[in-house]
């Protein structure tokens, strides 16, 4: 019963509009005050900060820093620019263009959102302007971002790790295949419905005029620099170069000495929004890892997670029945929460009827994460649906819902085939790191 309290209470705050840290903590205070001692009270401060004090969680500013880098500057327009003028010739080439544009930034951004509001802001505009519906648009771009928490390095990624104890290095690598993956039905799907929206517009739809070789050369340049940092950050981290930390102070620096370097923005006006952006977006991430912390030590405490669990393992559910339960009640927090909160407040419900029924945890935090990028397009309150609502304002939410959904059942798609291929997940982190 106190479980059921304290779940409708965290309901009540969230639905009251309080910012996701601030309804976290506030409850978890409110039932340390009525249910436990209220010396509890004075350990506060000391959980979330020995919490924090995580090496691994330190890794989470720095990407943010590199994410900031990149998105503050041209550096996201210029490679959106040189990839679609290569893939120009390949039907639905635009919407190819644009899935492997919000990959690549999501690769060094390791953000859902930064990446819709960076390749967004270019690639929705242009899309319309040569024959996409709004909702194809905006789906793209949607869908596409939410690769930001998939692909490494990926802070949901880092979160999982910690939570789950798992190895960074392992998931980091196990998420490849499955990010490929969804690329590959991300473009497909956008090649098709824009090729059918072409044959239904007949005479009337838009035809480009194809760039020369000379643009697509002098477009080319502008990736290097991207593949530089995206290779320099891989190669430290999988090579055992560096730690996931060192790595991530790695790719900040790469990124800042390309703006430096490359779009001489070197001036304080120039690196200011980087660094203004780099803390504001660490402090807010942080803030609601550490409520959640505090949020998942209360119900540890007063046996809801242990009681959850031991109802959940009483059940005698058979494990595929169990796995799907999880993911429903998982999709079903993404409708509302961020993943960041998921992961620290099921991590300990959830994990370990898992552990016991034989799942691989870490091919589960991969769709685990699959199912969570289903939260960030899926209303009510899919963030990336608010994201691209700002960068487009002129969309409808109903429009740019209609276009996600699609995407929506390619992911379901995708969960599907890795559950009955988990090898797909598996056998890289495996080849490099060994049969754990």
């Amino acid at each position: 019963m106190i479980g059921i309290y304290y779940g409708l209470a965290t309901l009540a705050a969230m639905l009251a509009g309080l910012p996701i840290a601030f309804a976290l903590g506030s409850v978890a205070i409110l039932f340390m005050l009525i249910f436990m001692p209220a010396a509890a009270l004075d350990t506060v401060t000391q959980n979330v900060y020995d919490e924090l004090a995580s090496i691994t969680l330190l890794s989470i500013p720095l990407f943010i820093l590199k994410g900031a880098a990149i998105g503050r500057s041209r550096a996201g327009r210029d490679l959106y620019s040189a990839i679609h003028a290569w893939m120009q010739r390949v039907p639905g080439g635009l919407g190819i263009a644009n899935v492997l544009a919000c990959a690549l930034f999501a690769a060094m951004a390791g953000s859902s959102p930064a990446t819709c509001s960076a390749i967004g802001s270019a690639g929705i505009p242009e899309m319309r302007s040569r024959g996409y519906s709004p909702g194809l648009a905006s789906g793209i771009i949607a869908a596409g971002g939410t690769l930001g928490i998939l692909l490494p390095p990926s802070i949901t990624m880092i979160l999982y790790s910690v939570a789950a104890e798992q190895s960074l290095g392992r998931l980091f690598l196990a998420s490849i295949v499955p990010g490929l993956l969804l690329m590959s039905l991300f473009a497909g799907y956008a090649a098709w419905r824009f090729s059918r929206d072409q044959h239904l517009a007949g005479e009337s739809a838009y035809v480009e005029p194809p760039s020369t070789w000379h643009e697509k050369i002098r477009l080319l340049p502008r990736v290097v620099p991207f593949l530089i940092l995206l290779l320099g950050v891989m190669v430290a981290l999988y090579g055992g170069y560096a730690t996931p930390a060192e790595t991530a102070g790695l790719g900040g620096l790469l990124a800042l000495g390309l703006v430096i370097a490359v779009y001489r923005m070197w001036k304080p006006s120039d690196l200011s929004p980087i660094l203004t952006a780099t803390i504001r977006e660490s402090t807010m991430l942080m803030f609601i890892i550490g409520m959640s912390l505090l949020y998942s030590y209360v119900m540890s405490y007063l046996h809801i997670s242990q009681s959850a669990a031991q109802w959940i393992i009483a059940q005698h559910f058979s494990r595929w029945v169990l796995l799907f339960s999880v993911l429903v009640l998982v999709a079903g927090l993404g409708f509302f929460l961020p993943p960041v909160s998921i992961i620290v407040m099921t991590a300990s419900i959830i994990l370990p009827p898992l552990k016991a029924a034989g799942f691989n945890l870490v091919w589960f935090g991969v769709i685990m994460t699959i199912i969570m990028e289903m939260g960030l397009i899926h209303p009510p309150v899919g963030l990336n649906l608010f994201v691209i609502r700002h960068v487009a304002p002129d969309i409808s939410l109903n429009k740019i819902i209609r276009g996600v959904m699609p995407f929506v059942g390619l992911m379901m798609l995708a969960v599907l085939i890795l559950c009955v291929f988990p090898e797909l997940s598996l056998t890289m982190p495996d080849w490099i790191m060994g049969v754990k």
